[in-house]
């Protein structure tokens, strides 16, 4: 609204509407058209990455949470175009498949701005293409790593349910529609955490397919959500027993962790690992605090 405002496309009974104008009641307001925003563009952009795997056709890279992939939704130039991973790539490899599109170079799949880990590149069109083949076959295995609230009652399971986007709250994706999009999620046990911050359970999941918010929509679903993960309905603070302070997670508990995939132009299979990074290891160190004055 106020970009409308700045670009004098509100008019209040007739008049260009200035920002500051208070409405009264009874006033006629008409918006003339949309608001007029910068081209997205993708531009190389100095920032560093952590190269897992690279050769000319190819390249796996370790993306950091908060970043986001390719540019999007933003009020200013700097939000919508700067900081992203294609940015990045673009500084570090200077050309790269344009199968994807202008605003996508290199992008075969992608990996939520909150989600870490593991995501391959590629750099020419005839490795997207063949990539993009392996993808739609489901023949690129991925599993991720999953920290989630409360303790799973069984030690593996799937998780089958339609995904479709939530018909109220649109950046939101449900599995309560009954319609949708097939994704399956299998996830298994790795540890059960206890301590002064209650119960969470550590998995492992790989996933059949690449729905839009698979893994947080179908754990949450299962009434689990992902720690960090409020859009799904998990805890903005978890609390601690007396004598200990509630504890945050600026960003969700999942991260790629393994990912394996044939070459597009060998046909070798490539086994490719990221460790999680050190602030998740230190948040789960946090949570298997006992409660004071109970020996661990």
């Amino acid at each position: 609204m106020q970009e409308l405002i700045s670009q004098g496309k509100v008019l209040v009974n007739g008049a260009v509407a200035k920002s500051s104008l208070k409405l009264r009641g009874g006033e006629c307001v008409v918006i003339t058209g949309a608001a007029e925003r910068p081209p997205l563009r993708a531009m190389a952009e100095e920032i560093p990455l952590d190269v897992v795997y690279e050769d000319d056709d190819v390249a796996v890279v370790n993306k950091p949470a908060g970043m986001m992939v390719h540019a999007g939704a933003g009020a200013t130039d700097d939000v919508r175009n700067r900081g992203t991973l294609v940015n990045a790539l673009l500084h570090r490899f200077g050309t790269l498949s344009e199968v994807g599109g202008e605003l996508r170079p290199g992008i075969v799949h992608r990996l939520d701005r909150n989600t870490s880990g593991l995501i391959v590149v590629a750099k020419n069109d005839q490795a997207h293409r063949q990539l993009a083949e392996q993808f739609a076959a489901r023949k690129v295995h991925k599993t991720y790593t999953a920290l989630v609230q409360g303790w799973m009652t069984e030690d593996k399971g799937t998780i089958n349910s339609a995904i479709s986007r939530d018909a109220i709250r649109r950046t939101r994706m449900t599995t309560r529609r009954g319609t949708g999009r097939i994704a399956v999620s299998h996830w298994r046990v790795r540890e059960r955490i206890a301590g002064a911050y209650g119960r969470f359970t550590l998995l492992d999941v790989t996933i059949e397919t690449g729905r839009t918010h698979q893994i947080r929509v179908h754990l949450a679903s299962a009434g689990h959500p992902v720690v960090g993960d409020t859009l799904y309905g998990a805890a903005r603070d978890i609390k601690g027993s007396l004598g200990h302070d509630p504890l945050a997670l600026a960003r969700n508990f999942l991260h790629s962790a393994h990912l394996e995939f044939s070459h597009p132009r060998t046909g070798k299979t490539l086994q490719l690992a990221a460790p999680l990074p050190p602030s998740l290891e230190e948040f789960m160190a946090k949570l298997r605090i006992q409660n004071l004055g109970v020996r661990s």
